[in-house]
């Protein structure tokens, strides 16, 4: 029931956060999403079979990353940093919408009420997930961007190896230790807000 409870919501964080990628990215010249097919809402696009699997067991998993051709921008530089914080900014309003529908909507069925409930913590989750500054997440393209260009080629150039620095953290449980009190304080927040 859990998992079933969580499918929802999970699917709404991760399609909502790979599509505003792809979209801000074409709003700013680059067509890659486009091309492939990604700007789309359709959850069979963006879903990683594994990862997802992974993150409603283990809450830890992976969607598979809009193409993106940074070539293609007028500002590389800034335009990276937009798109970079697209798919955070998506969860962040998608869960204080989520917010303002428990607070003021008629929700008499428990189970749309959980659904609702867990899709608001996994946007707010993926949200504060993707902001820590290592590869592949999206912090780690804002770091570089603001880097000056020579310290950029060697971020870029070792990426590779924050790669095994992620999983550790994870594995330690030690993102759970840093990113908690972060969503808590958040979804505290959300919850001010809409009172």
């Amino acid at each position: 029931m859990d998992i079933l409870y969580s499918l929802p919501g999970l699917l709404v964080a991760i399609v909502f956060h790979e599509f505003a990628h792809g979209y801000i990215a074409y709003l700013l010249g680059d067509d890659t999403a486009k091309n492939a097919g990604r700007l789309t809402l359709n959850p069979i696009k963006h879903i990683d079979v594994v990862g997802f699997l992974c993150m409603l067991v283990f809450r830890f998993g992976w969607a598979k990353s809009v193409p993106i051709n940074p070539s293609k921008f007028k500002n590389r530089k800034r335009d990276t940093v937009l798109v970079s914080i697209a798919g955070v900014t998506t969860n962040f309003i998608t869960a204080i919408i989520c917010a303002f529908i428990l607070k003021y909507a008629p929700i008499t069925n428990e189970t749309v009420y959980m659904m609702i409930l867990i899709a608001l913590w996994y946007n707010v989750m993926l949200g504060v997930f993707n902001l820590i500054p290592l590869p592949p997440l999206d912090g780690s393209k804002v770091v570089a961007s603001l880097l000056p260009t020579k310290w950029e080629y060697y971020f870029y150039k070792y990426e590779r190896y924050f790669y095994f620095v992620l999983v550790l953290l994870i594995v330690t449980n030690t993102t759970s230790k840093i990113i908690g009190p972060i969503i808590e304080f958040i979804l505290a927040f959300i919850i001010k807000i809409i009172s």
